[in-house]
């Protein structure tokens, strides 16, 4: 099975004096439903203790074969989380991995390629269709979308108020969704297909 490096939310105890890296099992099964090896990549790489080498010696021993950026947490509101996963992005560039970033994570590859975030309205735990290369009603969970299409990029949806719910790289073997496929009641044989031939193609 392809290994694919996973990223993960940050969860914050301070009750317990707890920070908690956590992916959804439903990720997990997803890739592996897929066809997919997950293997999620600590947020502590880059603690101020550690330092970013020791993000190389994981990434050099680990040797993941793409990437996927998960959900959750605001980009630049956890700093570790973000410069885990702009080292992540960095590493696949380098390498010509393929990359599949799920909601905050493809909002994590258009703020890296110089893109803003805008608040959305109507977003949250709702459904909608989108439309242009795909068409399909696809589940919402996000309040903050790119305020336009990075350059390199391509649209590959939007939702019905002009929204960008995906994006393709031109050149690159990068997308990124603002759904969450692991979040459907039964896997969509679309997500499903797609992410077969976006990862394990490269």
């Amino acid at each position: 099975m392809k290994v694919v490096a996973v990223s993960q939310r940050v969860k914050d105890y301070p009750d317990r004096n707890e920070r908690l890296d956590a992916l959804d099992q439903r990720l997990t099964e997803f890739l592996l439903a897929a066809g997919f090896l997950p293997i999620p990549v600590p947020n502590s790489l880059f603690a101020e203790r550690t330092g970013g080498e020791i993000f190389e010696q994981w990434i050099a021993r680990s040797a993941p074969q793409a990437i996927v950026l998960s959900g959750g947490n605001d980009v630049g509101s956890c700093r570790s989380r973000d410069l885990t996963e702009n080292s992540l992005l960095d590493y696949a560039e380098r390498n010509q991995l393929a990359v599949l970033g799920i909601c905050r994570g493809m909002q994590m590859i258009g703020v890296r390629a110089g893109v803003e975030l805008r608040a959305v309205a109507g977003h949250v735990r709702t459904r909608h269709a989108v439309s242009g290369e795909l068409v399909r009603d696809v589940n919402s969970y996000h309040n903050l979308a790119l305020a336009a299409c990075p350059a390199g990029f391509d649209v590959l949806a939007r939702s019905a108020d002009g929204e960008i719910e995906a994006i393709r790289h031109q050149t690159l073997p990068w997308e990124g969704w603002m759904w969450h496929p692991e979040r459907e009641p039964a896997f969509a044989v679309d997500d499903i297909a797609r992410v077969r031939v976006l990862l394990g193609d490269h």
